[in-house]
Formats: C-alpha cells, sequence, structure tokens
C-alpha cells in the first residue's frame, strides 16, 4: 500500500487506537513494582505515542501532499525517473492514462473534461517529468477550438497529485467557466521537484540541472505538439504555491517570450540555500542575483508581464516581502495581488485565493 492511500492511513489511526486502549485497559497491571512492570509502562507508553505521531505523520502528508510515495520519504529517489531520447530533437510526449474529474459528469470527457496522466521528455533540458493535463469539456466538444494554457505546480516537495486531489483546480477551472467567469484552459499540472529529492527552485543551475529551460521551453514544446493550445506567449501563463509561486514569477519575469502571466500563491522571491537546494549558484553572485525577484526588479529592465501576488496580513510569513516586491514593479510590467486578512501557508489558504486567481488568468491569457 502507497504512503498517500487511504487504507494504509485509516490503519494507522485503528492501530493508535488500539494501543491507546490496551495501555488504558493494562495500567492497573503495569502499575506493580519490578522491574518488568516498569519495562511494560515504558513499552506501553512509547508504543501508544509512537502510533499516535506515525497516524498523525500520515495525515499531514495526505492532507498536503508532501511525499508521494515511500521512496520519496524515506530519499531514495534520487535521479529523475524518466529516459530521455534526444535522436529527434524534440521533446516527447507519453501518455500513461486517463482519470476521471470529480464532480457531476466527470466520467464523461465532453461534460466534466479529462485529466490526462503523461510523460514529458526534453532535448533542450534534457530532463523528464511527469505531468497532469486537464482538458475542458470544451475541448472534447469543439474539435477545432484551439486553447490557451496555464503550468501549475506546487510547493517543495509536494505531489502534482494534490493540485487536482486537494487544491481541485480543474474543479475550479470548470465551475468559473460554468459561472461565465473564465474562459476554458487546458491545465499542465506538474511538482517542480524533477530531479527529487533535490529542489532546484526551478534554476537553470550551473552545471546542473536544467530546470528553467524543461518547463519554459521542453513543457510547453511537448504540450502544444500534442495538444491544440497555442504557442505564443500570450496564450501561456503559469501558476503556483509556495515554491510552485516563486517559481512562476520567475519564469515570467526571465523567460517572458514564453510566459505572459503568473500567479504566486504565499511566494518567497529569492532562491534559498539549505539542505535541500545545495549551491544553487554555482558560487556566483551575479546568478544568486540574477534569480533574486526584488533584485531583478530594481537593476534589469522590467518585461511586458501580468503578475499576481498572493498574502496574509496575518498568519503568512511572506507578507512584507510581498507588500515590497509589489511597490518594486514598474511599467510595461503590471501586478496585482490578494491580501488576506488572515490565513496560514497551507491548502486552506490557497483554496480561497484560487477561484479569483483562475479568474484573472483566464483575463489576461489569449486563445
Amino acid at each position: 500500500m502507497g504512503l498517500t492511500s487511504k487504507k494504509v492511513l485509516l490503519l494507522a489511526f485503528v492501530l493508535a487506537l488500539v494501543l491507546f486502549g490496551l495501555t488504558v485497559w493494562l495500567w492497573p497491571r503495569l502499575g506493580r513494582r519490578g522491574v518488568l512492570p516498569v519495562l511494560g509502562r515504558v513499552g506501553a507508553l512509547l508504543g501508544t505515542q509512537l502510533s499516535m505521531i506515525a497516524a498523525l505523520g500520515l495525515w499531514a502528508n495526505y492532507s498536503f501532499g508532501f511525499y508521494a510515495s515511500w521512496a520519496d520519504l524515506l530519499g531514495e529517489n534520487t535521479t529523475p525517473g524518466v529516459v530521455v531520447d534526444h535522436s529527434n530533437g524534440r521533446s516527447t510526449l507519453r501518455l500513461l492514462g486517463t482519470l476521471t474529474v470529480g464532480g457531476p459528469g466527470g466520467g464523461v470527457p465532453t461534460v466534466g473534461g479529462q485529466i490526462q496522466k503523461v510523460v514529458i521528455s526534453g532535448p533542450a533540458s534534457r530532463l523528464g517529468s511527469t505531468a497532469y493535463v486537464y482538458l475542458p469539456p470544451e475541448y472534447f466538444r469543439d474539435p477545432g477550438r484551439r486553447f490557451p494554457a496555464a503550468v501549475v505546480l506546487t510547493g517543495y516537495p509536494g505531489t502534482a497529485e494534490a493540485l487536482f486531489k486537494k487544491m481541485h483546480y480543474p474543479q475550479v477551472a470548470a465551475h468559473e467557466v460554468h459561472e461565465g467567469q473564465a474562459q476554458p484552459m487546458v491545465l499542465v499540472m506538474m511538482r517542480p521537484t524533477v530531479v527529487p529529492p533535490r529542489d532546484t527552485e526551478c534554476m537553470n543551475v550551473p552545471r546542473g540541472p536544467q530546470t528553467e529551460t524543461f518547463f519554459a521551453t521542453d513543457v510547453r514544446d511537448a504540450i502544444s505538439g500534442r495538444y491544440r493550445v497555442g504557442t505564443a506567449a500570450a496564450n501561456w501563463g503559469v501558476i503556483g504555491d509556495s515554491t510552485g509561486g516563486y517559481c512562476a514569477l520567475k519564469m515570467a519575469l526571465q523567460e517572458p517570450g514564453d510566459f505572459s502571466a503568473a500567479v504566486a500563491l504565499s511566494a518567497d522571491y529569492a532562491a534559498p540555500k539549505d539542505a535541500t537546494t545545495g549551491d544553487l549558484f554555482g558560487g556566483s553572485k551575479a546568478v544568486r542575483q540574477q534569480n533574486d525577484l526584488a533584485w531583478r526588479l530594481r537593476h534589469l529592465p522590467q518585461p511586458r508581464v501580468s503578475l499576481l501576488v498572493t498574502s496574509s496580513r496575518k498568519g503568512e510569513k511572506n507578507y512584507r516581502a510581498t507588500v515590497r516586491f509589489i511597490g518594486l514593479v514598474r511599467t510595461p510590467a503590471r501586478v496585482s495581488s490578494i491580501i488576506l486578512p488572515s490565513g496560514g501557508h497551507n491548502f486552506g489558504t490557497w483554496s480561497r485565493e484560487i477561484p479569483p486567481a483562475m479568474q484573472w488568468l483566464s483575463d489576461h491569457l489569449t486563445p
């Protein structure tokens, strides 16, 4: 059973409850003096507490999507899991299967749309990753129509499945279209971690993974080569939370020829250097500065892109940085914001921001 399986979660909670009940039931017998009763009390307390901690940890991972598998949790995923064939010099996309979209009519593509699980491999970056492509119902109803597209990114480490299982991007997009608040879009749902377990912050790391090139070039080429989406920057946007939000802003500012709009939910505004990232800058001050979004806005020409940032006055650590970022944006770049009175760095807060963010993104993309 997988790490994110409901059966594993249920089993963990049942085990914790059983051990708790046994501890309460046996405690009078373990209250005697002697070595064995003392050891019994220690074992009962440790077993109960560890089982409860494990159950709570599994619940947190199930709710917030930190790790996708046991191998991911244990750090055994150390290399990309995709072999890239560079013989034709083109990005490739391989279909692995289809999933239904939750909600009424989700099993019928012309009514509820469809999610396709694919593997994208790119010659420009020499990287590959799994993606979930949401095709709206209109994609199947009108075979001659072309659509705008948006890359949707999780935080780090994150799981791409959380984007439709927990954050419900396809359902939100369909609701906004049904209410006349947005146009139908193709969503390419991914995690920014393409070389697990390393967090590359969507950077082109000197002498390392070319993650930004993967998303800006290979992903766009593969999707536009397979699906009816536009190829111009005006047809493409990117939205993400946490690390994915930083990626979204950075790619729009650094790759305006690929993405014309970006949404950052609770983003940082510079790439860190810690145990998960290693040295992303190759010891170069210039590379570090170029990936500091505030530094870019102060010192480099600002491109013609539209940006949306979100934060909360209480509960978000990035509130002051978000206000500073907004103050640095100058024409021809444009910036909008969603500032909540309160909200933490979690799915609950982002679920309040995603509907208006999707409306905004739709308004800033052309089909």
